[in-house]
């Protein structure tokens, strides 16, 4: 396990809004051994990381997408077979993280809208700069009141706005989608 285990859970205890003593009194730890956690200083079980995991919401797996791999590799580079996967077919988004650690300033996630799908409403906004590019297929991304068709090398940049989003077309609409801070 590298020290971006420790970048990672810091970057989601975060953008879940929780503080360091609520994830540590929801695992039974003090904040003490969490913070050294963050910081890299102590390892922790597979069995805390394992209730760490639960309470903010992600695999236990997804704390080692790279633990194979070269330690100069892990927390800088990401492989593709590393991927660790969001969402399910049946919700019409596939999503895999593309980033190596959320210890930055920002995350890259790689989107699949499937045929025909919709976020079936405005999403909330967030307090996040959202952008990212159409790598093929078309997507409508709704900000506010205003469509926008967008279509393979087309991007796009908003913060902090509500949004909604559909694939109108016939084939899987994959967008490289990047926001600042990490949500994931």
């Amino acid at each position: 396990m590298g020290h971006h285990v420790g970048e990672d859970i810091r970057a989601l205890r975060k953008t879940r809004g929780m503080t360091l003593a609520q994830l540590a009194a929801a695992v039974g730890r003090s904040v003490g051994w969490l913070s050294h956690i963050e910081r890299g200083q102590t390892t922790p079980s597979v069995r805390d990381l394992g209730q760490i995991a639960e309470r903010l919401e992600v695999t236990l797996s997804f704390f080692f997408r790279s633990s194979g791999r070269a330690p100069e590799e892990q927390g800088l580079v990401l492989r593709a077979a590393d991927r660790q996967t969001i969402g399910t077919t049946e919700s019409g988004l596939v999503e895999e993280l593309l980033s190596p650690t959320l210890g930055g300033s920002f995350e890259m996630i790689r989107s699949v809208f499937a045929p025909g799908a919709s976020s079936e409403g405005p999403r909330k906004a967030r307090p996040t700069e959202d952008g990212g590019v159409v790598i093929s297929g078309t997507l409508t991304l709704i900000l506010g009141e205003t469509e926008f068709h967008l279509a393979p090398g087309d991007s796009f940049q908003f913060g902090q706005t509500e949004y909604a989003w559909r694939n109108d077309g016939t084939a899987p609409a994959v967008v490289i989608w990047i926001v600042s801070p990490p949500i994931y």
